[in-house]
């Protein structure tokens, strides 16, 4: 029998089946420690912490020694040796299959590698007999500990390759108590709960399996904030569809099927287990995760569901509505658009959104819409449309390509693959929509336009307007039938002098609605005498023109003012808040004028959302009523209107911002705001500021550009585009950042307005900053203190704090040190208590990463003080992440843990995803060094993930790094190798010399362990060079 070694248990050792004595506990830890990495050399330094951990005693290398030369004399003779190294250490020699880890990890691989389930499950039980408790039971050291939940894992792994080739010999029935008891055991293992619902399932308790799932979703939803994974929820599909190949049924022949055996013997080589997945998903190198579209909360898909609501008020079309499905049922070759045309008013929107619910279901992958706005004042451009589609399909921030070529790719990437139907509503010509369609194959297109693009590839809908008969049905459903049919010659004198357009209609059917006692024939007349009056002047619409013109006469002076400055608006839609701005009047008031509106049908509710209703305006009803503003409101009011606007919205988002607390910068704009909402008001509205700002942030866009053209208002324009930052920043909306404010910019210089310019050039830098592009970074701060020379200190502290941080961020240790101080002095002159915070940690972050470690921590905890005195949450969150930085650099792995998670904690609450990611990346870098591989590693996934989502590459270089780091310490130096050489190649790009050096030093530990020692040198050199520059 021979000696035998074991560490899956208590170490012991066994000669013949009789134990051996080999002394007492610390040198019984001294063979675990070599036999754990038996014929592999263990440094004298990783010995001492291995055994001791952090309480190494007095001449603790001494009694290291004499524990060795006893374990040379007990274990004489039983082919294992304990050599010591040349360059120190040693190494214990011995026949692996001696050893029962190293068995138990031979077994395993033969297991995996198996061509028959019967093979495989002996191999897997011999494997798992070898397991007699927790490994190193008793020994309490943190490399012990580590050691212990990595073999705990591998066992689990081992369990459950075995659960699966029993499911697939049909032992269902004897293992339902054995995966009960693993599921409570590991609630959260998605791997463990879908063995379990399968057992159920095919013991024909299908009731229990769905009840299974059901608890797994509550727990992940609660415990992880996470929907169930793509296999674990199109299993619990099967399931509830009852899917007859779930059975696990043998051949009904009685005889082995070798295909079907050969195909699960792939499967199961294809299918990783749950760590090598998520690992895989995690670690991918060089993947575009921006364009994978992927939910990193769930793992799934992002599914866009952006088409408007059905219209109740619907009628007729039926035909139209068949021939519509119809022809997107008929085959073709590519990708198929269907253009749906007619004259304004014939209910093009309608018609297209009608149709898109009813072809809904054939795209599982979503529906995207925009509405072109085509034959209005200010058409969407498609780089625009775009960017929302892109970000609509899960693509974020940095990711989103700043060029529309760039963009045009990445969308038809990701729709290559897809089902999706794109909804292109009142397009003016092809060129609005050819960068727009879908090349996918099973992607489809509705376009709606007044025009027939004969240039455009596409197959054609007309639409005429509704016939005598449907047009009374319309009229019928807003009136009720017993009015329309006790007035039959009226009401179709009323359809027929609105030419069956449903928008005249409507409009006409809105006015007798709200006026239940008025007689259908009174606006029979007068529709028909305002008719004959526009038909003489020639006027285009007449029909529409007749029924606007009609119901505009009968609203009150208050309400045709309201329309009349609502067609001054840019965009596509508004909230109440926006016309109270324009009428000058509380928020309340603004509703109850919106409210009439939308009785009359001149204004439709467009959605509710978090904060309230949108509403929209046709555009022929803006068109109607920008030529009422033009005649009937001074060009002064028109523009006092619009700069009440330009400063409402300036003023909530500046609250917006103060809410979120995350600018450090400290500079009021109280001076541009011309007019205010009430704080009652702001107060509701800002309840949710990133839900506001996610509702308001392409309208308050739009009110910036659109007085960005006009010279008097480019100021506080300027200052609206500044106040965006934060918002732009927390929600990761980096494109639309740069091109408002670069345009702004370009106003501001042409406009010779310093101030803007100083402001916009610091928030740019802030921009490039996040995306890496550390020389434009510097050229923008630089730009801000050159033009703000003659501002007071609070206008130039935040751009010298700027500067600072990108000059540490590329190692210019002097230089940083320069800026941050005098950005610690300007701020303390302008009594910026936040940007003095920011400042301090900058020159703490220097010391940390040039070894002054005990000064750096009492610098982060003078930043953490003054932050919670101050209430800045976000300096207290960096001010966390630093001393948990410091605490990690002392291998005080549990503090440095506590200091993240609260750091993320309240970058969380702060609804700050990026910051809140570098919070939880260093966490799982943390938990991987103490031992908690697999929810180190797991964080480090969804960092990773969340990185490449913002296009932030310091911080996926920085979670390479870790992942390279988790991989020595699991002894894969291959892939840490490849995950060192990706940190290294993203820190060489953005030329961050400090962490180059660092991942460098990874590089070459694995480079080492995998035999390559010149590469290893090279890196060495190299990371040595970059220290003494």
């Amino acid at each position: 029998m021979g000696t035998l070694f074991g560490i899956l248990g208590s170490i012991e050792v066994r000669r013949d089946g009789v134990p051996v004595d080999v002394g007492h506990a610390m040198q019984q830890r001294v063979l675990a420690a070599l036999l754990a990495d038996t014929d592999r050399a263990v440094s004298i330094d990783a010995l001492v912490d291995r055994v001791w951990g952090d309480a190494e005693p007095w001449h603790g290398r001494r009694r290291l020694y004499g524990y060795i030369s006893r374990l040379r004399t007990v274990l004489a003779g039983d082919g294992m040796t304990i050599a010591r190294e040349r360059g120190g250490g040693y190494r214990l020699t011995a026949d692996p299959s001696l050893v029962d880890v190293h068995r138990f990890r031979d077994l395993s691989d033969r297991a995996r590698r198996a061509t028959a389930d019967e093979q495989a499950e002996a191999l897997w039980r011999e494997a798992l007999g070898l397991w007699r408790g927790s490994a190193f039971a008793g020994v309490d050291t943190a490399w012990f500990n580590a050691q212990r939940q990595l073999l705990d894992a591998e066992r689990l792994a081992a369990q459950l390759d075995l659960v699966d080739v029993r499911l697939r010999l049909a032992q269902h029935d004897r293992m339902v108590s054995e995966l009960v008891a693993r599921a409570e055991a590991h609630p959260l293992d998605e791997r463990v709960i879908g063995q379990l619902l399968l057992a159920l399932c095919r013991c024909g308790r299908q009731a229990e399996a769905l009840q299974e799932y059901e608890r797994a979703r509550r727990r992940l939803a609660d415990e992880l904030g996470v929907d169930p994974g793509v296999a674990l929820q199109r299993l619990y599909g099967r399931i509830l569809a009852g899917d007859p190949d779930l059975s696990g049924d043998p051949d009904p022949s009685g005889g082995p099927d070798p295909t079907a055996a050969h195909a699960a013997r792939a499967a199961r080589a294809d299918a990783p287990s749950a760590d090598e997945e998520a690992e895989a998903e995690a670690e991918a190198e060089g993947e575009d995760v921006s364009g994978s579209a992927v939910n990193p909360a769930t793992g799934r898909q992002l599914v866009p569901r952006l088409l408007p609501a059905d219209r109740f008020l619907f009628v007729g079309r039926e035909t139209e509505l068949d021939e519509a499905c119809r022809l997107f049922d008929a085959d073709a070759p590519g990708p198929l658009t269907l253009l749906v045309t007619g004259p304004a008013g014939v209910g093009k929107t309608a018609f297209a959104v009608r149709t898109g619910h009813r072809l809904a279901s054939r795209y599982p992958d979503g529906q995207l819409h925009a509405d072109l706005r085509g034959f209005g004042d200010e058409p969407a451009d498609p780089f625009t449309v775009l960017g929302a589609f892109l970000r609509a399909l899960g693509v974020r921030g940095g990711t989103v390509p700043a060029e529309l070529t760039g963009r045009i790719h990445l969308y038809r990437s990701l729709l290559a693959q897809r089902q999706i139907l794109v909804v292109l509503d009142n397009a003016s010509g092809p060129h609005q929509v050819r960068d727009l369609l879908p090349s996918g194959v099973g992607c489809s297109a509705v376009v709606t336009s007044r025009t027939t693009m004969a240039e455009l590839d596409c197959r054609r809908l007309a639409l005429d307007v509704l016939d005598s008969a449907t047009g009374l049905a319309l009229l019928r459903e807003m009136l009720g039938p017993d009015r329309t049919d006790a007035e039959p010659e009226s009401a179709r004198s009323i359809v027929e002098t609105c030419g069956g357009l449903p928008l005249a209609v409507w409009v006409a059917g809105a006015r007798l609605a709200a006026r239940p006692h008025w007689p259908l024939a009174n606006v029979a007349r007068a529709l028909a005498d305002e008719e004959r009056k526009l038909d003489e002047l020639a006027v285009g619409n007449i029909a529409v023109r007749a029924s606007l013109e009609l119901t505009y006469r009968g609203m009150t002076a208050p309400t045709r003012h309201a329309l009349r400055l609502l067609s001054l608006l840019p965009g596509p839609d508004f909230a109440a808040w926006a016309l109270a701005a324009l009428l000058d009047v509380d928020v309340s008031e603004a509703e109850g004028v919106v409210d009439a509106l939308v009785e009359v049908h001149l204004v439709q509710v467009g959605s509710v959302g978090a904060i309230g209703v949108r509403y929209q305006l046709h555009d022929l009803v803006r068109l109607f009523g920008r030529e009422r503003a033009e005649r009937a409101v001074h060009h002064q009011d028109r523009t006092a209107a619009l700069a009440r606007l330009l400063g409402a919205g300036l003023h909530l988002a500046d609250l917006a911002a103060d809410t979120l607390s995350v600018d450090f910068q400290g500079i009021s704009q109280a001076d541009l705001v011309s007019w205010r909402v009430s704080p009652a008001d702001a107060g509701r509205l800002l309840a949710d500021p990133l839900a506001w700002f996610t509702e308001e942030r392409q309208f308050l866009i739009e009110v910036a550009e659109q007085a960005l053209d006009r010279a008097e208002a480019a100021p506080v324009a300027a200052g609206l585009a500044t106040a965006l930052t934060t918002l732009f920043q927390v929600g990761g909306h980096f494109d639309d950042w740069e091109r408002l404010q670069n345009r702004a910019l370009k106003a501001a210089l042409s406009n010779d307005d310093r101030h803007s310019a100083a402001k916009l050039h610091r928030c740019l830098g802030e921009l490039t900053t996040i995306l890496d592009r550390y020389p434009e970074a510097l050229n923008h701060f630089e730009q801000a203190l050159l033009l703000s020379e003659d501002q007071g200190p609070g206008h130039r502290a935040g751009a010298t704090a700027g500067l600072a941080y990108v000059h540490r961020l590329l190692g210019q240790y002097p230089l940083a040190v320069l800026h941050f101080e005098r950005a610690a002095e300007l701020a303390r002159q302008a009594g910026n208590v936040n940007c003095l915070v920011y400042a301090t940690n900058g020159l703490g972050v220097i010391d940390l990463e040039q070894g002054r470690v005990e000064t750096a921590v009492e610098r982060f905890t003078e930043c953490l003080r003054e932050s919670r005195v101050a209430g800045y949450r976000p300096g207290e969150a960096q001010a966390l992440r630093c001393l948990g930085q410091s605490h990690r650099e002392r291998g005080a792995y549990p503090a440095a843990a506590d200091a993240y998670r609260q750091a993320f904690v309240i970058s969380a609450d702060l609804g700050d995803r990026l910051t809140a990611t570098h919070a939880a990346c260093w966490l799982g870098d943390v938990l991987v060094r103490q031992g908690e591989h697999r929810e180190g590693r797991r964080l480090l996934a969804q960092s990773l993930w969340t990185y490449r989502e913002f296009g932030n590459l310091w911080g996926e270089a920085a979670t390479l790094y870790a992942l390279a780091e988790a991989q020595l310490a699991l002894g894969r130096p291959t892939l840490a190798r490849r995950r060192a050489e990706a940190a290294v190649r993203i820190w060489r790009q953005i030329a961050s010399h400090t962490w180059l050096a660092v991942a460098l030093d990874t590089l070459a530990t694995a480079h080492t362990q995998t035999g390559d020692h010149p590469a290893a040198t090279r890196a060495r050199d190299e990371a040595a060079e970059l220290r003494s520059a």
